[in-house]
């Protein structure tokens, strides 16, 4: 019981984007299907990972570093948090404190170091338009026309209904979006294995459909932990709304 407690969960995304052996295949397309410029094929994709960045032993988030140009720093999230932008600021803080050594920041010369660009990848039930940014400088006391400190997330919808063009750019963002829409039918007719049963769907209609032969028990599993992850946030946040 404890060790299952302490063990650290990803969400299915997140698996998908950072765990799975096909992991940096689909970060490859996910890049692409963001950039006009595609990557080429003998750029290496090296993922990275900010230790201890977690809520209830979950993790949520997916980082990767295409060569020495772009930074790729994502997160899925079924309730939008408008803090992302702080959020990533401090994330991006301990990123770079892996890629660049102490002795590096201390050089006259000025360091180089890639591109970060910040993504939140939006599949909750509530409305929310097809995309948006969220700005730090949006959250400051003093406003200004001209901050000295910006950081803008791109927050894209991914519910098929949306119609965001990175469904029709990147496979696999649309089938996990197409999935997840199959277990939302099974659990609005109060199916007692919706997990189970959209897990057979898909197989059969090629939703995932190689991944998902893999890796069925995990992903119930990890299902599983997405459900409880969200359920205590609504859960404070219901109790943070009656304090007042």
């Amino acid at each position: 019981m404890g060790k299952e407690n302490r063990e650290v969960k990803s969400s299915v995304l997140v698996d998908l984007m950072y765990e799975d052996e096909s992991a940096e295949e689909n970060e490859r397309s996910f890049y692409n299907a963001l950039h006009e410029e595609q990557l080429p094929n003998n750029i290496e994709i090296k993922k990275l990972r900010v230790e201890n960045v977690v809520y209830m032993n979950f993790k949520n988030d997916f980082s990767f570093k295409t060569g020495d140009q772009v930074l790729v720093l994502g997160e899925h999230q079924s309730t939008l948090n408008n803090n992302m932008p702080l959020r990533e600021l401090m994330y991006i803080g301990r990123v770079l404190e892996q890629l660049i050594p102490i002795k590096d920041r201390y050089k006259k010369g000025q360091v180089h170091f890639p591109t970060p660009e910040f993504y939140t990848l939006y599949n909750g039930k509530d409305f929310m338009e097809k995309e948006k940014i969220l700005k730090l400088s949006d959250a400051f006391e003093t406003k200004s026309n001209d901050p000295m400190l910006e950081l803008k997330v791109r927050v894209i919808n991914i519910n098929p209904e949306a119609g965001h063009e990175l469904l029709d750019r990147c496979p696999i963002i649309r089938e996990y979006s197409e999935f997840i829409e199959i277990i939302r039918k099974y659990q609005k007719k109060k199916d007692v294995e919706p997990y189970k049963h959209a897990i057979e769907e898909c197989i059969e209609k090629g939703i995932l459909a190689d991944y998902l032969k893999r890796k069925g028990s995990e992903v119930v599993n990890m299902l599983t932990a997405e459900y409880d992850y969200e359920t205590d946030i609504e859960v404070q946040r219901g109790e943070a709304y009656d304090e007042g």
